[in-house]
């Protein structure tokens, strides 16, 4: 894939209609909406997903978050919730990626990875030519709790940059970043996207300065980034 230099942008844990309102403000691609996960932060109803889901306008990716790992359990989440994506945040046990493409046509694929070492990047290779996209996170799902996301942690970039390199699908960044580090992250990875939790959030709610500052220091990456060109 070729390096990008002016990346999409998800913000995720999005906990209210009125949050995602702030987020699609500032310029955000695409939400994320967090169900049933067995740790991190930012889960929700799927109540309530439905309800923010029917409030963001057309042309705005939603992201359902699950951790189901049955794909005709997946299939019935996103019928509930309306999301036209899905961030499958651990591996599918039962069913395929396309048992779900038959059943749910039109709604985006996300396979998350969890890059704790370069066997990521033999699952990525592997996943990617069945999926829409590859997100790149810092979980652990080994762990006697999994660990699927929202650590707040960012992971070794090199072996994100080899994945994104490699790989024919778009790449989306998660893992730790801030307002501090997106250039940082842009310049070494090259992602499709970005994906922002914690690092635009204080005291568990979204943060309109951090928003800001975030799309500020990705706008100033894009520009020097353009110039070099």
């Amino acid at each position: 894939m070729h390096k990008t230099i002016k990346p999409k942008i998800k913000i995720c844990c999005i906990s209210s209609r009125v949050e995602a309102r702030m987020a699609i403000a500032n310029g955000a691609y695409a939400i994320g909406l967090v169900s049933e996960m067995p740790s991190g932060p930012g889960v929700i109803a799927e109540e309530l997903i439905a309800e923010i889901v029917a409030d963001v306008p057309p042309g705005i990716f939603t992201f359902l978050l699950t951790s189901k790992q049955d794909a005709a359990a997946i299939i019935e989440q996103q019928r509930r919730c309306g999301v036209n994506a899905l961030q499958i945040v651990d591996r599918l046990e039962k069913g395929s990626y396309q048992d779900l493409k038959e059943a749910i046509p039109g709604v985006s694929l996300v396979q998350v990875i969890h890059v704790t070492n370069k066997k990521a990047i033999e699952e990525a290779e592997t996943c990617a030519p069945h999926v829409d996209a590859i997100l790149l996170d810092s979980g652990n799902p080994t762990k006697s709790v999994k660990k699927l996301g929202g650590t707040g942690r960012t992971h070794n970039w090199k072996i994100s940059r080899t994945i994104r390199e490699r790989l024919d699908v778009p790449v989306y960044l998660a893992g730790g970043l801030t307002p501090d580090n997106v250039a940082e992250a842009i310049e070494q990875v090259g992602p499709f996207g970005l994906d922002i939790c914690s690092g635009v959030r204080t005291d568990d709610r979204l943060d309109d300065g951090k928003l800001e500052a975030l799309f500020s220091q990705i706008k100033s990456a894009e520009k020097l980034a353009s110039a070099e060109i």
